[in-house]
């Protein structure tokens, strides 16, 4: 790791997935997150890299899916209404078994929202937002040296499993400025050899490899899915993160993501003070989510509390994971509002 250096959250994302071995990007600006394209509009030519700006974020996802065909490290940003308008072809490059990246950069929704912070996009990050059974690996960054992070990984494990993989960032971490440490450029001749599968031209010594998601048999197509189930219990027993911070001995478990976790820390350290022994969970893969290591307090906790800016849909995932032991209360704020400690806190004091 380098010396730190103050960055802007869309751009260390950005600097960091080049220095992971990015050489292709294809995208659409999109604010909140329009400074990353732009970086990359300015950066990938410096380092022979190939930038694109699409005429749409599906002409975007489609060229990633073409470009992720050759196994090359590609990635792709936009903000919520951008990556709804991807969810078609994130279907496809799943079903087509292709290691990708992308970048949603959340806003305020539904519809065409705002351009303020937001986490209403979980259910379709976590769930699939496209059709069919298909998972993506879902990371949620609480700062800027974390997304730099988990930019790296996030390449590292989409060719470990040939998935997709999504940072689910928001307004806030995408333009908040932090000091970053990035960590060196990769070799590139030390990336995951893909030539098996990958189409790169056969140079008339082998056959033609196809990549594609369509099988016309439904047998066929059934052992294709069941390929896609064994992988996704091989990331789920591998690849789950989280952080748990003052929980030995809370009787209060404060469940947040992203930089609500942040600021959850922020209401532990005020609920200790009033007496209130509460501590913070942080899922940090959305998904798989961590639903095992959060039941383990359940004998321990007195109560769960989800916050969130949405309405609520992580709380679904504590609600699995508590299984009806415990209460689950819930603090939201929606439409790109971040909650302060304040009334975090005063709403915790309530529950309890």
């Amino acid at each position: 790791m380098a010396e730190k250096v103050m960055v802007k959250g869309t751009e260390a994302i950005a600097e960091a997935a080049l220095r992971a071995g990015c050489r292709l990007y294809y995208g659409y600006p999109i604010t909140p997150q329009s400074e990353l394209t732009e970086y990359m509009a300015r950066r990938m030519p410096e380092i022979d890299g190939t930038f694109l700006q699409a005429e749409s974020e599906v002409a975007a996802v489609n060229m990633i899916y073409g470009a992720a065909c050759t196994g090359k490290r590609v990635m792709t940003s936009t903000s919520s209404p951008g990556f709804s308008l991807m969810q078609e072809g994130i279907s496809y490059i799943a079903g087509a078994e292709l290691p990708s990246v992308f970048v949603n950069v959340v806003r305020g929704g539904p519809g065409l929202g705002d351009i303020q912070p937001a986490q209403g996009d979980y259910f379709q990050a976590t769930k699939g937002g496209g059709h069919g059974d298909y998972k993506l690996i879902v990371y949620g960054p609480e700062s800027l040296q974390e997304a730099v992070e988990l930019t790296g990984k996030s390449f590292d494990v989409a060719d470990k499993y040939r998935t997709p993989v999504l940072i689910l960032a928001d307004g806030m971490l995408g333009q908040m400025m932090e000091p970053v440490s990035f960590p060196d450029f990769v070799d590139e001749k030390e990336l995951p050899d893909h030539s098996d599968w990958a189409m790169t031209g056969t140079k008339m010594e082998r056959d033609a490899h196809r990549v594609t998601s369509f099988n016309i048999d439904p047998y066929g197509l059934e052992e294709m899915n069941k390929r896609y189930q064994a992988r996704y219990k091989e990331i789920i027993k591998n690849e789950k993160m989280y952080e748990e911070y003052m929980l030995e001995d809370a009787d209060v478990v404060i469940v947040a993501y992203g930089t609500i976790g942040r600021i959850a820390k922020s209401v532990a350290k005020m609920a200790r003070e009033k007496g209130v022994k509460a501590g913070v969970f942080r899922p940090i893969t959305l998904w798989p989510f961590p639903y095992e290591e959060l039941a383990k307090y359940n004998d321990q906790a007195k109560l769960f509390f989800t916050v969130e800016m949405s309405a609520g849909q992580m709380i679904e995932d504590v609600k699995l994971s508590v299984n009806g032991k415990k209460p689950v209360g819930f603090y939201g704020r929606m439409g790109g509002v971040v909650p302060t400690p304040g009334e975090i806190f005063a709403k915790l004091m309530e529950l309890v």
